[in-house]
């Protein structure tokens, strides 16, 4: 299989500057690689960077040292050493990313929020709707819903905006941060049926997941986090 992403001890801690720079140790010599069609857990009781590795990889964290190498097309960009400029040009073509919760320009329509990363793929306004309005069908959100924003939706309901809007576009990587956390088990079976798509469509995969029903379902390659630990 192609490796798609390869991290070379990587290592990340927090300098708390209001509380006299503090160092907070988080992670050190992060070593993995994933593979077009692999799914990665990783694994970890919560506080172990889990959250943050993923952060490093879609370039919202700077890493203290190591290299994380993306394979885009015939170029590889390593995204440790990267200018902004490239950050966001990696993740506008290179990197999906499924946070836990959704963040969305305030009273924008679900469907456009969802449809928006569409368009600028270079969709039609028509065509991305109509393939939004699939993909929020696909995860159950009524279609009375559609047209409205998110801000008053429950947990679950926004989260599915969310997975669409991540799911939809067709990224070489995609990141995934707890998707299924606040979904019910109707809606976890057709994320988990739509990771398997993804795979099958040669995506690679980094998901954290608590549940052990969608970790086994899923997962190629699982990542204790812990070996990584920082000594404070």
């Amino acid at each position: 299989m192609n490796e798609i992403l390869t991290l070379s001890d990587v290592g990340k801690s927090f300098t708390m500057h209001l509380q006299g720079g503090v160092t907070l140790p988080v992670v050190d010599r992060v070593s993995f690689s994933v593979h077009a069609g692999e799914c990665m857990v990783l694994a970890g009781p919560s506080g172990t960077g889990k959250s943050s590795i993923l952060k490093m990889i879609f370039g919202s964290y700077r890493c203290d040292r190591g290299s994380i190498r993306l394979r885009h097309g015939n170029e590889a960009f390593d995204i440790a050493g990267a200018a902004p400029r490239q950050v966001l040009a990696l993740r506008r073509s290179g990197i999906g990313y499924v946070s836990q919760f959704l963040r969305a320009v305030p009273r924008v329509p679900a469907i456009d929020i969802v449809a928006g990363p569409l368009e600028n793929d270079g969709l039609s306004p028509e065509a991305a709707r109509e393939r939004a309005g699939a993909g929020l069908a696909r995860l159950n959100l009524p279609e009375r819903l559609w047209d409205l924003p998110p801000a008053t939706f429950s947990g679950g309901e926004q989260q599915r905006v969310n997975i669409a809007r991540g799911f939809l576009q067709d990224r070489p990587l995609l990141l995934l941060d707890e998707p299924t956390a606040s979904l019910d088990a109707a809606n976890r079976a057709v994320v988990i049926e739509m990771i398997r798509e993804k795979k099958r469509g040669g995506t690679a995969i980094i998901a954290i997941v608590h549940d052990d029903d969608v970790r086994k379902a899923i997962a190629d390659t699982v990542v204790d986090i812990q070996r990584f630990a920082k000594a404070a």
